[in-house]
């Protein structure tokens, strides 16, 4: 009997001790059934991305490819998935490089899995969480779920695979997302093409436990369909075709003339924002949609990497992210103060080649 009580009052420390030690990890991975299960677990950041995060994913991941039926990626908390990544980290000149490239990696890995990837995408979903979510097979988006890429108010550009599939969404919405940092909200990501599925957030519970007993991809998708609700009109629908207009541009200032030709209270607004996003960095994110629409994942990602490694060394990323999240004033000091000063050889120069040893390379290279 007393014996008895020893290996209980064992056993619960070791549970207690198990329990604690994955409250504390910044990524949970668990097995459910057929299914590996990633919780990104950093509530309280919104679940951001940092390099211990990204470090931790990507063997993770990479295993889980020959030994489950599926993966199911998720956010802890509720309200977020996974509002981007560590911007503080990132800027740093020797981190940030470090972090991009395992980041970059982990999107590859997800654009070129082999079994069924499925994002819950319920909550805030930005920069870095579209990273981890639209590469993959299907993204599952809530009520409660908002999407943007909001880089070039940072002085960054949609990095994490943005030059691949922003500029491969419909009637160059894309284009417009990531110029403007537009938000989207519930069903309306679903009819963007970033999501695949509509499904409220008070059944996700239930979806994940049907899903891990899946056996193969006929039945996840079977299923996914079957959780999948009707979906409202899109919000953007009445602007779709300015939207195409106006960003079928070849430059930004050729788009900023259409939309002042448009003049209605949605063109009004947008030329606001663009007025108030960083000019360099319209311009390179331009340049780095065009591109990237004639550019596989693998490569988009490689001349991201370029770009992102130039930011980390140029003044209007750091200056961003000082004025927008650090001081939190709001008066980023640009290094153009307009777009007519940002010029070709500066917009050319971030998509330079690297030095050989410097240049992203897959860590799975099937390239």
């Amino acid at each position: 009997m007393f014996k008895l009580g020893i290996n209980l009052t064992r056993s619960t420390t070791l549970v207690l001790k198990r329990t604690m030690s994955s409250q504390e990890s910044d990524v949970l991975f668990e097995t459910l059934n057929n299914a590996g299960i990633v919780t990104l677990n950093r509530p309280k950041a919104l679940n951001s991305l940092n390099d211990s995060m990204v470090t931790k994913l990507l063997p993770q991941l990479q295993q889980w490819e020959s030994q489950k039926t599926l993966v199911i990626v998720k956010g802890a908390g509720e309200k977020a998935f996974c509002a981007g990544g560590d911007v503080k980290e990132a800027i740093d000149k020797s981190k940030g490089p470090k972090f991009f490239r395992t980041e970059y990696n982990v999107n590859y890995v997800i654009g070129n899995y082999k079994i069924p990837y499925i994002a819950f995408i319920n909550g805030i979903t930005m920069g870095g969480g579209l990273g981890m979510s639209v590469h993959g097979r299907y993204r599952v988006a809530t009520e409660k779920t908002v999407i943007a890429m909001p880089e070039t108010k940072i002085g960054l550009f949609p990095d994490v695979g943005g030059s691949y599939f922003l500029p491969r969404l419909q009637v160059n919405l894309g284009l417009y997302l990531g110029l403007t940092g537009d938000r989207l909200k519930g069903s309306d990501v679903v009819k963007s093409g970033i999501a695949t599925h509509y499904v409220p957030s008070k059944r996700m519970h239930e979806l994940e436990m049907l899903l891990s007993r899946c056996t193969n991809e006929v039945e996840v998708d079977s299923l996914l369909n079957k959780f999948h609700e009707p979906l409202e009109e899109f919000s953007l629908a009445p602007h779709i075709k300015h939207i195409n207009y106006c960003f079928a541009a070849s430059s930004i200032e050729e788009i900023i003339e259409r939309l002042e030709k448009v003049q209605n209270d949605w063109s009004v607004k947008t030329l606001k924002t663009l007025h108030q996003m960083c000019p360099g960095s319209l311009k390179i994110t331009l340049r780095a949609l065009q591109r990237g629409a004639q550019l596989d994942l693998g490569q988009c990602l490689q001349m991201e990497y370029r770009l992102a490694c130039r930011a980390t060394e140029n003044h209007d990323f750091p200056e961003g992210v000082r004025a927008l999240l650090i001081d939190k004033d709001n008066n980023p000091r640009w290094q153009h103060k307009s777009l007519a000063d940002v010029d070709d050889d500066y917009v050319e120069g971030y998509f330079k080649k690297l030095p050989e040893d410097k240049e992203l390379k897959f860590f799975k290279a099937n390239l």
